[in-house]
């Protein structure tokens, strides 16, 4: 990806100081760690009710921790480096969902972003790394333990910074159906289901946001040339990668489809490029899509 402009975002908060991982080329990540992740966060559980678990299991009240703002140098050049990276791309989405949502007559209000390292308090509770990305409708922040880019990479095989851009694009897509009403419709909406109707909604609100990070990339594209060769065949292998169905066959051997949670992996690419293709909002109204 090229930002020529520079402009990081002013929305992120460096909590990684206060973490107690270790820096990204360091980090031991066992097993555990990655079936948790496939079963924790984007692949069969709300983030949120993990999160609230772990901070009733560790007897602590989901506190909010604080960090300092802007990208902090700690001492890794390489994870610092990516940081920044997070920081140009956070800056890059911000000013083409400010330019969306004044088209509609809308205004956009900035997410944070939170750098952190093994885990970190939220209001939504306690966040973990091995949850993956997350974004906490609670307080309109996104949550990121870099070391999720080196388990893309290595383990999922999908490598790339336009492939690290999509997923903070698809959480800034949970933001913006947080300012649409739209995650709190879905949370309504599952308090009434069974479990294979919730699960079906939450695909449904999950592709939605992989069309909303295809709609970012159209725009920044247009506008700022961002993209450059090969940029979105990453991103398409990192839809695929992280696809339910893939995901699944890896980690039990078989696939069940209705425990889907977030789309299969031919879903998620063909979602994000209707957005990637056609830049339109109204064309991700995944919840009235016959077929996904």
């Amino acid at each position: 990806m090229r930002f020529d402009d520079g402009q990081e975002s002013s929305n992120i908060e460096d909590r990684r100081s206060s973490g107690r991982g270790l820096p990204v080329g360091g980090r031991s990540i066992g097993v555990g760690t990655v079936v948790l992740a496939l079963v924790a966060w984007y692949f069969g559980i709300d983030p949120s009710v993990v999160m609230q678990g772990a901070s009733m299991l560790d007897n602590q009240p989901p506190a909010v921790q604080q960090g300092q703002q802007g990208v902090q140098n700690t001492g890794n050049a390489q994870e610092d480096q990516l940081a920044r990276f997070v920081s140009l791309v956070l800056r890059d989405t911000e000013q083409t969902w400010q330019q969306i949502f004044a088209q509609g007559g809308k205004q956009y209000a900035d997410p944070k972003l939170v750098l952190f390292r093994d885990a970190t308090q939220t209001a939504c509770g306690t966040g973990q790394a091995a949850m993956g990305p997350f974004y906490c409708p609670a307080d309109s922040k996104v949550y990121l333990d870099l070391g999720f880019f080196e388990e893309l990479q290595r383990r999922f095989r999908a490598p790339g910074d336009f492939a690290q851009a999509y997923v903070i694009a698809h959480e800034v897509g949970h933001h913006v159906q947080n300012l649409l009403g739209i995650s709190e419709q879905v949370h309504r909406a599952r308090q009434r289901m069974s479990e294979a109707e919730g699960n079906a909604l939450s695909v449904r609100q999950e592709l939605q946001a992989d069309c909303f990070a295809g709609v970012w990339a159209h725009h920044a594209n247009a506008a700022r040339q961002v993209l450059e060769s090969g940029d979105v065949a990453e991103a398409l292998a990192a839809a695929t990668a992280i696809g339910d169905d893939t995901l699944q066959r890896q980690s039990q051997g078989r696939i069940v489809p209705e425990s889907f949670t977030h789309g299969s992996s031919e879903q998620r690419v063909r979602w994000f490029r209707r957005g990637l293709d056609g830049g339109n909002v109204e064309q991700c109204n995944t919840f009235k899509a016959a077929s996904l």
